[in-house]
């Protein structure tokens, strides 16, 4: 996957331009880029042909800048975040699939969020109770493929780590298409490729 300087530009304009640039540029570092890149191989191996998705925890909208920049046949994302400061970063992250009617960031809670997306992702899997997934995963199509991400890190703000990928399948409710981890600097990323088990 190649971030042409087009793109580049609009990220660097997203951090100039956001409320506090230095925590905008948290979604930068190493751990998130090599996620998010790990996430769109493995998701490419499983999509041929045009998807929507929608991104659930999408913080500033570098995964989907990064998904229309790969070979996933993206035709529409859609950024959820619950934080208010992150729709207008991420709609100046994607500037120019927000003009080609493709992008669209807003400001909600996932577990209010209901879903017609072919493909929902979902990579802030630690930051709700298992309670709050539960809920979520239930408002997600039965056919749509569910992409998961957690880890290991144990933080205050992550309510629901899984200590082993074992540990996230079980927490998950996933009929699986791949699970694999990540080994990153400061812990493990896990992630899970499926249906919902219903």
């Amino acid at each position: 996957m190649q971030i042409d300087t087009e793109h580049l530009h609009h990220w660097m304009r997203a951090i100039r331009n956001s409320n506090d640039p230095m925590r905008t540029m948290d979604a930068f570092w190493r751990g998130q880029i090599l996620s998010k890149e790990w996430l769109i191989d493995n998701l490419d191996e499983l999509v041929h042909a045009s998807v929507s998705v929608d991104i659930h925890g999408g913080w500033v909208g570098t995964l989907a800048s990064m998904l229309f920049q790969s070979n996933v046949p993206c035709h529409f994302i859609r950024s959820v975040d619950i934080d208010p400061e992150c729709e207008e970063i991420a709609c100046n992250m994607n500037q120019i699939e927000l003009e080609q009617g493709k992008f669209r960031a807003i400001t909600a809670d996932m577990c209010d969020i209901r879903s017609d997306a072919d493909v929902v992702i979902n990579t802030s899997c630690e930051h709700i109770t298992q309670d709050q997934y539960d809920m979520w995963l239930s408002g997600m199509p039965i056919n749509s493929i569910i992409v998961l991400q957690s880890n290991n890190y144990k933080i205050p703000e992550h309510v629901r780590i899984a200590t082993t990928l074992e540990e996230f399948k079980q927490q998950s409710h996933l009929k699986l298409l791949f699970a694999g981890e990540l080994d990153l600097p400061l812990y493990k990323r896990w992630m899970l490729i499926g249906t919902p088990d219903v």
